[in-house]
């Protein structure tokens, strides 16, 4: 397995081209994060990326294991954990009154990649105890922000989510986890949890779960559930730590990949004395845990970006290094060359990387319309990137976790017969990229959300980006009257998106159609346009950066070589990537019958 380099060139271009960071390090909110600062942050992240969390990845495949009731991570985990702890990296995005700095969420996606890629299983840590500090943050109340945001924060304790039990998965109406009301004013929980990432381990010293469960009178299905704060141990009134609480793990799964990330079976209450602490207000939870799995889910997108980064880096080194043949014709060559000069194998690195670079385009600039959200002193601005962030956010996760499976098993298909065995580690990229399509929402799951809640809800934030999208194409079209390299490629991009443009405008319109009694007509092309929806999307926004790598060329700025590649990807995508995805408008538009026309005896015969 080659060492993971952070891709900071490009990380930083799409910072510029793509989210706006001076722009968004200008708004009062992030003035103290001036881009100078930044820089010194993504250097640094860069250097404790590769340095520290990177080599402990092959031993994490090792995975997991867990003892006589405690989780022991792998080789590494535990040293490597107790540095980005130190280093304050958890604290970077969060309100500096419990602890944090403060700094755009902008910056810390680009941070996740960074962590995602050197390690997956050991960043998913850090990526629930995210989502439990935002809820905590949101919806806690003063004493429970006062006890342990802080030390959450600090990286000092971790949290986690519990929704999944065995008969409740994605239908969260079947949660069966009780809560009895104690006379302290506390509650007593019951019940078992599972798939819960990190619920034990032995990095840190306490546990903040949180947990979803019903009162005793709760009402029916998802309107009758709460959260619950459930410590592993105990929280003494000066914050030292008490008891250890009746909770346990009592099961690790044995899974395809993320072998290093302990994935339990969590069981509350076994002696009744299971303390939780209500979030909020009763018959609410579900809102709350929202909070987390909407912030989660553009972190998994962040996944999918970090896994096909990890894969290809690998593949490229392979390919550059890995001997074999001589190009058609060419005898003059006396020795084999290397495979990335064949044009099949170049072929799949393009693939790769131009992909890449459009995952990262759409999950920046998803990420920067959350700051804006935040942070924009104008409240309609704020409505208008909230808007837009929430059209994206499933397309981020779903289309580019998708990608990362994709890309992960081209990076095998380029080591050929090494690529299927495991001592090279390109099928453990492989294996650990599989679950990203699974979790925090299935892909299936986001495509209905978009198609089901998002298109018929956010008709603003859907007009507004069809409409940046129109302008892109008039901008490149404009553009290639330039004497440099537009001239030559920009035709060509303006081109496909002038194609892909209308077809996602159709495919949106039939979609917005189909009347609410006939829903099953437009969720059966859901998925297919979700994916039509991501490429289109990544190709304006290549066509973008492409705009301003352009404009360097122009004015002499930066790397020549980096610019020129830049413009020359954004052209592969649209010339090689948007074609085929144009052919998803006829399945988009097809509906359900078809999908029902066998019956399931017929289906297995």
């Amino acid at each position: 397995m080659t060492d993971y380099l952070a891709p900071l060139r490009d990380i930083r271009f799409k910072l510029d081209a793509i989210a706006d960071l001076d722009g968004i390090v200008s708004l009062p909110r992030y003035e103290h994060a001036g881009r100078d600062l930044v820089d010194q942050i993504l250097d640094e992240a860069g250097k404790f990326a590769g340095g520290v969390i990177g080599p402990t990845n092959r031993a994490g495949d090792e995975g997991s294991r867990l003892e006589n009731g405690v989780v022991r991570t792998p080789d590494g985990f535990r040293e490597a954990y107790a540095r980005f702890a130190e280093a304050g990296w958890p604290g970077v995005p969060f309100d500096p009154e419990h602890g944090g700095q403060g700094l755009p969420w902008i910056v810390s996606i680009a941070l996740q990649e960074m962590w995602t890629s050197a390690n997956m299983a050991f960043s998913i840590c850090m990526l629930l105890n995210q989502g439990a500090v935002e809820c905590l943050t949101a919806h806690g109340s003063e004493e429970q922000k006062a006890t342990y945001l802080g030390r959450m924060i600090a990286g000092e304790w971790t949290g986690t989510m519990n929704l999944t039990e065995p008969q409740a998965g994605s239908d969260l109406a079947m949660i069966k986890t009780r809560a009895t009301p104690a006379a302290d004013g506390t509650w007593r929980i019951s019940g078992q949890k599972i798939y819960i990432s990190y619920g034990e381990h032995d990095m840190v010293e306490n546990i903040v779960h949180l947990v979803l469960a019903r009162l005793p009178d709760a009402p029916p299905g998802t309107r009758g559930i709460s959260c619950f704060i459930v410590p592993k141990f105990l929280v003494n009134a000066d914050g030292s730590l008490g008891a250890a609480n009746d909770l346990k793990c009592v099961g690790l799964e044995h899974k395809l990949g993320i072998h290093g990330s302990p994935t339990c079976t969590m069981q509350y209450g076994d002696q009744d004395a299971c303390v939780g602490y209500l979030i909020g207000e009763p018959n609410k939870g579900l809102g709350y845990m929202f909070t987390m799995m909407n912030s989660a889910r553009l972190s998994v997108g962040v996944q999918g970006l970090s896994i096909a980064e990890r894969a290809y880096q690998q593949a490229l080194a392979y390919a550059l290094e890995r001997k074999q043949g001589r190009p058609p014709g060419r005898h003059d060559i006396p020795d084999a060359m290397p495979i990335a000069g064949h044009p099949d194998v170049r072929r799949m690195l393009f693939t790769m990387k131009c992909q890449i670079e459009g995952m990262r385009a759409l999950i920046y600039r998803n990420a920067a319309e959350l700051d804006r959200a935040r942070a924009s002193e104008d409240p309609d601005a704020r409505r208008r990137a909230q808007g837009l962030a929430d059209l994206l956010t499933p397309v981020s996760k779903a289309w580019s976790t998708d990608l990362g499976v994709e890309i992960a098993s081209i990076g095998v298909q380029i080591h050929g017969g090494m690529g299927f065995v495991e001592d090279t580690g390109a099928a453990q990229h492989l294996r650990d990229a599989r679950i990203a399509p699974i979790y925090e929402g299935t892909n299936g799951i986001q495509a209905i959300d978009l198609v089901a809640r998002k298109l018929p809800h956010l008709p603003v934030a859907l007009e507004a980006w069809l409409t940046e999208l129109g302008d892109g194409v008039l901008a490149l079209e404009a553009a290639a009257t330039h004497a440099g390299m537009g001239a030559e490629h920009f035709p060509a991009i303006a081109a496909a998106l002038k194609a892909a443009v209308p077809a996602l405008a159709d495919a949106t319109s039939w979609l917005q159609a189909v009347p609410a009694d006939k829903a099953s007509e437009a969720l059966a092309g859901a998925t297919p346009y979700l994916k039509l929806f991501g490429t289109v999307s990544a190709a304006h926004l290549l066509g973008k950066a492409a705009l301003v790598a352009e404009a360097r060329l122009l004015a002499g700025e930066g790397d020549a070589a980096f610019n020129e590649a830049r413009i020359i990807m954004a052209r592969f995508f649209a010339e090689q990537i948007v074609p085929p995805a144009l052919a998803l408008v006829a399945p988009i538009k097809a509906g359900a019958c078809l999908l029902y026309a066998l019956s399931p005896e017929q289906l297995a015969s």
